[in-house]
């Protein structure tokens, strides 16, 4: 049995498989704020429920919003900043007596596409969160590809490519302590950011999104505009990804991948910026949807050979 552990910053999730990766059993907890120690207590309570009611016990990985940094073997880079600076994979390890697997909550999802979802049968697969942050994950041959510095795939951090006179005077500043990052501009709240600098308005992505339906997505209206600015911006970031990795497959998760319209709008808007006469690269939904970071959690220890 492999258990998986998807570790957000509001919510704790639990999945067990079996060796053919049916799911067993699933449990949701709130995440337990600003507390490292009930963070930790959480997750082991749920591991030995879920054991307890199926008289198994599993391998354990954890997806976490973040990394371990390969000098310290602490947290880095995690947007749950109490994690950040904990050594989170030996502490879960001492309470539950047997070794976690730690890995970044992108590189789940991607490894989960990759062994039984949207991208099982390619090569290299580039799997994208679009949510309150943006990020992305590698797969090539279903192994994770991490990179030397634990960072592969932080695609987020990255200016957005292209930029026009407008985006680069008005690129919003960034938590990372730069301006322009691709997350500033593609992430839920950068999408509705941008809305607001435009119309002076406050709506939620989802709200945008649906006026934007409502009006049939014109480009004369408000909300039609920032569609289609979103667009154009999510097509150039993704340019930029198939000119250097070329990957197989793009696999779009987070919020702003359930908006069905993208699947459709994104290949023009890639055509253009891509390095080659044609432009055959699919973007996808992920089979798996939601579920896709904490099963690749589960996936983190793989099938035996």
């Amino acid at each position: 049995m492999r258990i998986g552990i998807d570790l957000g910053g509001t919510k704790i999730e639990i999945l067990a498989l079996d060796d053919q990766g049916r799911e067993l059993v699933r449990r949701r907890v709130p995440t337990p704020r600003d507390d490292y120690g009930a963070i930790l207590g959480a997750i082991v309570g749920l591991v030995e429920g879920v054991e307890a009611e199926l008289d198994q016990t599993g391998t354990v990985g954890v997806g976490i919003p973040g990394a371990v940094s390969p000098t310290s073997g602490l947290v880095k880079n995690a947007n749950s900043v109490v994690l950040i600076g904990k050594p989170l994979d030996k502490d879960l390890a001492a309470m539950l007596g047997r070794e976690v697997r730690l890995e970044n909550d992108a590189n789940c999802f991607a490894l989960s596409e990759a062994v039984d979802g949207a991208g099982r049968d390619a090569h290299v697969v580039f799997g994208v969160i679009l949510g309150t942050g943006v990020g992305a994950g590698i797969s090539i041959g279903r192994q994770i590809l991490r990179g030397r510095h634990l960072i592969a795939g932080e695609w987020g951090h990255n200016p957005l490519p292209w930029p026009s006179v407008e985006e680069v005077v008005n690129a919003p500043s960034c938590y990372c302590g730069r301006r322009g990052c691709i997350e500033t501009w593609l992430s839920g709240p950068g999408f509705a950011a941008d809305f607001t600098r435009a119309t002076g308005r406050r709506l939620t992505a989802s709200e945008i999104i649906a006026e934007a339906v409502r009006e049939g997505e014109p480009h004369g209206q408000a909300a039609g505009q920032a569609y289609w600015r979103y667009v154009d911006r999510l097509g150039r970031a993704l340019a930029h990804i198939i000119n250097i990795l070329d990957p197989d497959i793009i696999l779009l998760g987070g919020g702003m991948g359930n908006v069905d319209r993208l699947y459709a709008d994104l290949g023009q808007a890639m055509r253009a910026h891509v390095f080659s006469d044609a432009v055959a690269t699919p973007v996808a939904k992920p089979l798996h949807g939601d579920s896709s970071g904490v099963r690749g959690a589960a996936w983190l220890w793989p099938p035996a050979s």
